[in-house]
């Protein structure tokens, strides 16, 4: 037997006697790697059965619970496996919060956008499906992400808002209220009659059933244009019926204008021609 054959036998039986030695530690890792996803998955089971026997649960609440406690049992079950395999994981975990500051550096928009969607799911300014205007957007609430809020505008557009921002500044919710209040304002002239136009305005009102009598709707002088007298209407109605009952109320204020005669003024100017005398041009 050569030299090399001889060298060859030594490997393969290090080789075999080390895989030997190794088959326990990775049956020990297997059986806790195994024994830790049926945890995760029956902690999951319990923890929704939980939640969800309360009947105003959050379902973006649940999803961000499932998900954090998700991660941190995977992080103490990977700990556990590769502490079976016989990896120092003192050394291991140093490593990795030397890399966790690292990556804390780089990202902290996002950890700010995290704990800003933490924010958002603790104190709901606002939940799926409702409408609301935040950093010049305005559409209906799709989802709540860890990160970012994902909204459907009234054109059909998605827009994504970034949660540390959203959480720091002005959010505009339409949907928290059951009711609305719109401010109309309408022109008319100057030689119209106050009393009649408000006479006209509150029959149409008076006929428009998605318009409430409670709260009452009213109506004021907002001020003195330069070719008409503005006043606004107060209308009150329901949240879903908001929108219809404001297209409804204009249409049938200008029928009712015409059919009244209240002129409904535009901006116009007069413009006066002054001829030359041809004598004197002469």
């Amino acid at each position: 037997m050569t030299q090399e054959e001889t060298q060859l036998q030594q490997y393969v039986h290090q080789f075999t006697a080390t895989a030997v030695g190794y088959v326990p530690s990775l049956i020990k890792a297997v059986f806790i790697l195994c024994i830790g996803l049926i945890i995760i998955k029956i902690f999951r089971r319990v923890i929704t059965g939980i939640m969800t026997k309360n009947a105003d649960h959050d379902p973006t609440l649940l999803k961000f619970v499932l998900d954090v406690f998700t991660w941190i049992l995977r992080a103490f079950i990977f700990v556990a496996v590769i502490g079976a395999l016989g990896i120092e994981t003192t050394t291991f975990a140093a490593a990795i919060g030397a890399a966790g500051i690292a990556i804390g550096l780089s990202l902290q928009g996002s950890l700010s956008n995290f704990a800003g969607g933490l924010l958002i799911i603790l104190f709901k300014p606002f939940r799926i499906g409702d409408y609301i205007e935040a950093q010049g957007q305005g559409g209906t609430v799709n989802s709540i992400q860890i990160f970012s809020t994902r909204i459907i505008t009234s054109n059909n557009q998605v827009v994504y808002l970034p949660n540390g921002t959203l959480s720091n500044n002005t959010i505009k919710n339409f949907s928290q209220e059951p009711l609305r209040r719109a401010e109309v304002v309408l022109s008319v002239g100057y030689n119209s009659d106050l009393k009649h136009v408000k006479d006209v305005i509150f029959e149409v009102i008076k006929h428009d059933d998605k318009i409430l009598t409670e709260p009452a709707a009213s109506i004021e002088i907002k001020g003195l244009a330069e070719n008409s007298v503005d006043l606004v209407v107060f209308l009150w109605a329901e949240r879903p019926k908001y929108g219809s009952m404001v297209s409804d109320f204009y249409e049938n204020i200008k029928v009712s204008f015409d059919k009244a005669g209240i002129e409904i003024p535009f901006p116009q100017r007069d413009v006066h021609v002054k001829h030359s005398d041809k004598n004197t041009l002469a």
